[in-house]
């Protein structure tokens, strides 16, 4: 059974795709699943939505500028747009909580992020998820500068 932290980065993977694939800001789908986890109704299979998972989409969401060029600069043969949708916000997730969240050991964050992508992207991502985290994960000191 998944931890409520591995649920919780789920969520925000999930919401940052969503975001990513409307062309809409990552708190308006945030605040969209809030609102939406919190309705009276029967439940409709909306998941509710955990304080770190809120965490993660509204520090990403902070950072998104400098997270978008990091991945811009160091995705090796692959621009943003070109990217895998899943891929990217993985890596946008994954970038996030490696630099600026410090509750979480830096090896969680990245075997975290390789199983996101194994569950919800191609063969060939975890790998290069790894790879790209792996190297955000030598830079840290230079980025949080």
């Amino acid at each position: 059974m998944a931890s409520a932290r591995t649920k919780a980065r789920t969520r925000a993977f999930q919401i940052l795709f969503e975001a990513d694939h409307r062309g809409v800001s990552p708190e308006r789908v945030l605040a969209d699943w809030v609102a939406r986890s919190r309705d009276p109704r029967p439940d409709e299979g909306i998941p509710q939505v955990a304080e770190y998972t809120m965490q993660l989409v509204e520090g990403y969401a902070q950072h998104a500028r400098t997270i978008d060029d990091l991945i811009s600069t160091y995705a090796v043969g692959w621009t943003l747009d070109r990217m895998p949708i899943a891929d990217r916000n993985v890596l946008r997730l994954g970038t996030y909580e490696l630099i600026w969240e410090d509750g979480t050991p830096d090896a969680v964050v990245l075997d975290e992020a390789v199983e996101i992508a194994k569950e919800y992207s191609t063969d060939e991502s975890p790998a290069f998820v790894n790879g790209l985290l792996a190297r955000f994960l030598e830079l840290k000191p230079t980025i949080r500068r």
